[in-house]
């Protein structure tokens, strides 16, 4: 079983950046695909990006391309979501999740492992 551990998040301005990180223990990261997901207040989780096993597929949900790139270093058991010209509407937590297999997924029931959340706050 492995446990994932968010940081990154913060306070921002409008246009800035921010790099997530996650990090895996208890198993090796390799052994999943990761995704990013994220919640604002009063509404559902959605999906934001996602990357297969060995980061060679990365997938991302249609407002935050351009913008979002994720990527994993598998030999520091990290994910990471880069973030540019951030936007007041990216105001959410974001959470990393895992799941046992070759591929990533955009829905958020496939991913069986989560993190606790790293709250990013854009102010206009």
């Amino acid at each position: 079983q492995v446990q994932l551990v968010e940081s990154g998040g913060g306070l921002v301005q409008a246009g800035g950046s921010l790099r997530l990180s996650c990090v895996a223990s208890g198993r090796t990261l390799s052994t999943y695909a990761m995704a990013w997901f994220r919640q604002a207040p009063g509404k559902e989780r959605e999906f934001v990006a996602a990357i297969s096993r060995s980061g060679g597929r990365t997938e991302y949900e249609d407002s935050v391309k351009g913008r979002f790139t994720i990527s994993r270093d598998n030999a520091k058991n990290t994910a990471y979501l880069q973030m540019k010209s951030l936007k007041p509407e990216d105001t959410a937590v974001y959470y990393c999740a895992a799941r046992v297999d070759v591929y990533s997924d955009y829905r958020s029931y496939e991913y069986t492992y989560w993190g606790q959340g790293t709250q990013v706050t854009v102010s206009s």
